[in-house]
């Protein structure tokens, strides 16, 4: 048998592979990317149907040797790059780089595993014109829009600027969202609660004011609220309906790209840029040792399909019916139905066996993996189970005017959730509550009235993961652009993350203003999605890619010229500091960075003094009575500390308050989630904690 080399893009990708083929094989890394446009210059020829103009990336001229001397050796090349349209273009690249002939060199697969590393290799194709077309057309678009805009931005506002077809987008999403916050006015409504009792005896329970005098109750302030309780004094609560029946809860479908990021992000506190890392370390393999060695544990995780192969549904089923017992097993294959405008390339994100349970490889994996891979785990497990089946039951309540209603669910059968519950953006879910067994006609006993006033909130601001659900839901980028888009938005510094919420600075604004005055295509957002299909539709076979780019660049060249003469000179007014530059003595001016604030010398770039922005949060340090201010740490992590630090080293992940546990009398901080803020003690032993009552 001929000798054969496979070539990858990373070397764990490599290791893993190698263990499964044997010595007629050998396999090399490509390091990623071998080809691209040059950094230096344009590298489009307008003139000649936009010919994108690829040279070797600097750095990687031994590699390629490497790959060619290889190349020659062997009596045929096999090109397994991953199995999307970048994969497709590196493998293009590297035909064309090593020589090779036309003919079948292209092998993929979902998975790296035994079984479909060697299926792929009996089944090597041609390279797929139509998806490196799709890519092309991606880069040259954003060659010609970061080229051609990103100058213009440099001279009108501020050198180091870039503008993007999807960046921009996204940046113009978190500035519309704190523009409507800013121009939201709360107003003020009421709710009504009654708890009552059964029989007498036992916990009252509660039941919500529904309606008042056979309308919604709408009670826009105190005197509405006082003259309903006056209707209500002395009278009796009848139960006056009795509603119960069984509710299915059926479980999320697997991963795709964007739900892990986002989940990842609910649950583990990891960035889009993290999670995929690690994603990418679980699917390139790890070396769980004995004869196993090194072996992909996840499929490919750049998808948007929550499809599932048949055999990884019948073995997750074995599985279930192992673990579990046949109750747990649904009676068909489980189907998710996907978006519509989805690419469905690959199946939905899973663990490639699902008896590698995550609690058998928590010794080889580091613990970002092992929660990651049990996060992915036991969704996928998850989806394949039976439904929750909960007893619901409402309880309709007349008095007076007034028509109450009680609502209560506790589960009779948990089905999925005994494995995962989904986590939510919002204020938590409700909570389980019974309610007591009622029968119409009862007449029950008032504990209390409680009436709760409230304003209405403005639209929360973005998170990572809101703003990637957002971004997918509106066909603004792919699968594999959402971290990297985040990650360029936050360098640039047009936003900035505080309390884990995006923030657009003022550079960011204008930036944002400026593109939608003078370039409203770029900045819009249904422009920007149907690019999005477009390119889609390149890969289908279905557009030119050529044409694509031409229609969009003619327009964007004549408006572009425009804005060049129509475009005075922005100047954005630096917030001056009373402190000042110990090298030089000129007063400090707050700048913004990807991690926040800090102070910076007016004199860059001949004078590069810089220095924290120390922000005070009014609370005095409980070891020193100094001011605590709050600090970064190098990856931007916010922390809390004394400002006399380093002769008090007193530090606090949570923020610190003035007040001291009634406990204990240590000092509590507060802790914000998304149900709410609390104050706890930090003393392990102590463990008081209380709700914060949120200002109206």
């Amino acid at each position: 048998m001929a000798h054969t080399l496979v070539i990858v893009e990373s070397p764990a990708k490599a290791k893993t592979i190698g263990k499964f083929l044997g010595r007629n094989y050998t396999i090399k890394s490509s390091m990623g990317h071998i080809r691209d446009l040059p950094r230096s210059q344009f590298g489009v020829d307008i003139e000649r149907g936009f010919e994108p103009r690829y040279i070797t990336i600097r750095g990687k001229g031994t590699i390629v040797k490497e790959l060619r001397e290889a190349a020659q050796k062997c009596g045929r090349v096999l090109l397994a790059t991953d199995p999307d349209r970048e994969g497709e273009a590196i493998a293009w690249h590297l035909q064309h780089l090593l020589d090779l002939p036309p003919g079948p060199v292209r092998i993929e697969f979902n998975e790296i595993t035994r079984n479909a590393v060697q299926e792929a290799i009996k089944k090597p194709r041609e390279i797929d014109q139509n998806r490196v077309d799709a890519q092309q057309a991606r880069r040259v678009l954003d060659r010609v829009v970061g080229y051609r805009l990103s100058p213009l931005l440099w001279r009108k506002v501020r050198k180091g600027l870039s503008a993007g077809r999807v960046q921009s987008v996204a940046v113009r999403l978190i500035v519309d969202r704190e523009r409507e916050i800013e121009a939201f006015r709360p107003e003020e409504y009421w709710s009504l609660t009654a708890w009552l009792l059964a029989g007498g005896d036992g916990e009252a329970f509660p039941a919500k004011l529904f309606k008042f005098a056979g309308e919604e109750p709408k009670i826009k302030n105190e005197g509405e609220m006082q003259a309903i309780l006056a209707t209500l004094e002395g009278a009796s609560y009848v139960v006056t309906g009795v509603k119960q029946r069984e509710r299915r809860k059926n479980p999320a479908p697997p991963f795709t790209t964007s739900t892990l990021q986002q989940e990842a992000y609910r649950r583990l506190n990891f960035t889009a840029r993290r999670t995929m890392q690690v994603a990418q370390q679980l699917y390139e393999g790890i070396d769980l040792g004995g004869s196993e060695g090194p072996v992909g544990l996840i499929t490919y995780i750049r998808t948007d399909s929550t499809r599932i192969a048949r055999v990884a549904q019948l073995e997750a089923r074995d599985f279930l019916m192992e673990r579990f017992g046949p109750e747990y097993v649904p009676e068909g294959l489980r189907q998710f139905k996907g978006r519509k405008d989805i690419q469905d390339a690959h199946e939905a994100i899973r663990p490639t066996s699902v008896w590698r349970e995550p609690g058998s490889l928590k010794n080889v994996l580091t613990r970002d993996q092992f929660r990651l891979y049990n996060l992915i785990w036991e969704r996928f497990v998850a989806s394949q189970m039976q439904a929750a089946v909960m007893d619901t039951m409402t309880v309709d309540i007349s008095t007076g005017p007034c028509l109450f209603r009680a609502a209560g669910s506790v589960i009779k059968f948990p089905g999925y959730l005994r494995v995962y519950q989904e986590g939510s953006d919002g204020e938590g879910k409700e909570q389980e509550q019974r309610l007591p067994a009622l029968a119409e006609g009862e007449v029950l006993q008032l504990q209390s009235l409680e009436p709760k006033q409230h304003f209405t909130q403005p639209p929360p601001r973005y998170t990572e993961a809101t703003l990637v659900k957002t971004m997918e839901e509106l066909g603004i980028g792919r699968p594999s652009t959402y971290a990297p888009t985040i990650e360029t938005i936050l360098e640039r510094g047009y936003v900035v993350r505080e309390q884990k919420q995006f923030i657009p600075t003022e550079l960011g604004r204008v930036v944002v203003d400026l593109l939608k005055e003078h370039f409203p295509d770029i900045i819009d957002i249904e422009f920007t999605a149907h690019m999005e299909e477009q390119l889609d539709e390149i890969e289908a076979g279905k557009l030119s890619w050529r044409r694509v780019v031409a229609e969009f660049y003619e327009p964007f060249s004549r408006v572009l010229e425009r804005a060049e003469k129509e475009i005075g000179t922005i100047d954005i007014p630096e917030e001056v500091s009373e402190e000042k530059c110990e090298l030089c003595g000129r007063n400090l001016v707050v700048k913004t960075g990807r991690f926040g604030k800090f102070l910076a010398c007016p004199g860059f770039p001949d004078c590069r003094f810089t220095k924290p922005l120390l922000e005070t949060i009014g609370v005095k340090c409980p070891r020193c009575g100094g001011e605590i201010v709050a600090r970064r740490t190098k990856k931007g992590r916010k922390f809390y500390g004394c400002q006399n630090y380093p002769e008090c080293n007193y530090v606090s992940w949570d923020k610190p308050t003035n007040l001291n546990c009634p406990r204990c009398g240590t000092r509590l901080v507060e802790k914000a989630s998304r149900h709410g803020v609390r104050l706890l003690c930090p003393s392990k032993e102590c463990g008081y904690e209380e709700k914060v009552q949120q200002a109206k």
